[in-house]
């Protein structure tokens, strides 16, 4: 029996990743990540705290729900899980109000959603349950909220999983990380280091292949790693720019049954925070949603720090995928000039500092994050088997309620070490 240890190769160096590769290195494992940024960190990327004035993330920023593994791992890298309060705002095109533009149709919504059993697509209910004209505003909200929240697709994405967020209590609580999610990924990547894993940055692979007990994985340039087992990570969309073994490509192709959303997130820091000048009752404003082409904002309340997130999700972001990020910038200020009725070049003299990222033109995410269509419980089910040598790990295996989340990475990253750990 051979002394050497087992060694896994983890492509992807996001919160999935890292999360796996701590839990085998401390195992004794042999651990090589392969990253193909020059960051770890994955869709969580932290910008300049010089810039923004704290440490701001181009990417993943709340904490949703419970979010049990996260709250852990931040308790033991002494770091704060706020949460956070405030109001929503709607702008209806001429007036603001503090109403969440759903409350109305709670009753309703809840009363049709409550005894499903069988899945279909949220447009589909919609259809069924609620066609005419007099629930017009409820379909808008509703499928607004899909794209807005989910990045996802109404006529695809599955009723069920969305009943699953509304039904659930905690789902609404949102929070955030002092130091923001980078501290938390600084955290994990030094404990793998420490650990004894490898952590390798410029990595891009091009091929995982199988060559009797071990695999080999191929990166651009040249560089081989010939390994015992190996752990994908990568966005789903990433998985058909890896050639792959025939068996492993079968697996692969049920993420065709799951949905995968794009987002265009801008941040933009003002000398001033102005809307609180304007609206004394804007004071403790979170939330700000509208229908212009930027819809959806947030404030930092309740830090006072004078910057606004500006968030785009959804099919319809398509619609501005040939902007490139100062063009998103100036759709952003446009958006802001028309919800406040302010002269844009007011807005824009105010800027002092600017990030916008389409998630979609990133080549290694192309796109945000994953969502549920009818099909995706039994995808994950195929995709997450711990059959052969490759394994596939990340949020959109997730087979719990907050699929999508860094809670659901860093959960899946876990639970697969566990499946090699047990195996």
């Amino acid at each position: 029996m051979s002394d050497t240890p087992e060694h896994i190769v983890i492509v992807g160096a996001g919160a999935a990743g890292l999360m796996a590769a701590r839990e085998l290195a401390r195992a004794g494992k042999r651990v090589t990540m392969l990253e193909a940024r020059d960051r770890c960190g994955g869709r969580i990327h932290p910008l300049s705290a010089a810039e923004f004035g704290y440490p701001a993330d181009a990417g993943a920023e709340f904490v949703h729900g419970e979010a049990p593994v996260t709250r852990a791992l931040a308790r033991e890298a002494g770091l704060m899980v706020r949460t956070i309060g405030g109001a929503q705002w709607s702008f209806d095109g001429t007036t603001f109000s503090r109403e969440n533009p759903r409350d109305p149709h709670d009753g309703a919504l809840h009363a049709a959603v409550k005894d499903l059993t069988d899945d279909l697509t949220v447009a589909d209910f919609l259809r069924r349950h609620f066609a005419g004209p007099d629930h017009a505003r409820l379909r808008h909200a509703v499928e607004r909220m899909v794209e807005g929240y989910d990045a996802a697709d109404p006529e695809r994405a599955s009723m069920l999983a969305l009943r699953d967020e509304w039904m659930n209590e905690g789902h609404q609580a949102q929070a955030r990380i002092d130091g923001g999610y980078g501290a938390l990924i600084d955290f994990l990547a030094g404990a793998c280091r420490k650990s004894g894993a490898a952590i390798h940055l410029g990595a891009v692979v091009t091929a995982i292949e199988e060559n009797g007990s071990k695999a080999v994985v191929r990166c651009a340039g040249g560089a081989v790693q010939i390994c015992d087992r190996v752990i994908l990570t990568v966005p789903l969309p990433l998985l058909r720019e890896i050639a792959l073994s025939a068996a492993v490509r079968v697996k692969a192709a049920a993420a065709d049954d799951i949905g995968f959303g794009s987002v265009i997130k801008i941040l933009l820091r003002f000398t001033r925070p102005w809307w609180r000048e304007r609206r004394e009752d804007f004071s403790d404003m979170l939330f700000l949603l509208s229908d212009e082409t930027i819809p959806v904002w947030w404030t930092r309340y309740p830090d006072q720090h004078p910057v606004l997130t500006g968030w785009f999700g959804g099919p319809r972001t398509a619609e501005l995928s040939h902007l490139e990020p100062q063009g998103l910038i100036d759709a952003g200020i446009s958006s802001l000039a028309a919800i406040f009725s302010i002269p844009r070049e007011e807005i824009a003299r105010g800027v002092v500092a600017a990030a916008a990222t389409n998630w979609a033109h990133e080549p290694f995410a192309r796109g945000a994050y994953s969502w549920a269509t009818p099909r995706t419980r039994a995808a994950q089910e195929r995709l997450a088997r711990a059959d052969g040598l490759v394994l596939l790990s990340g949020e959109a295996l997730y087979r719990g309620r907050d699929m999508g989340t860094v809670e659901a990475a860093l959960a899946s990253g876990a639970e697969t070490a566990g499946l090699i750990l047990r195996g």
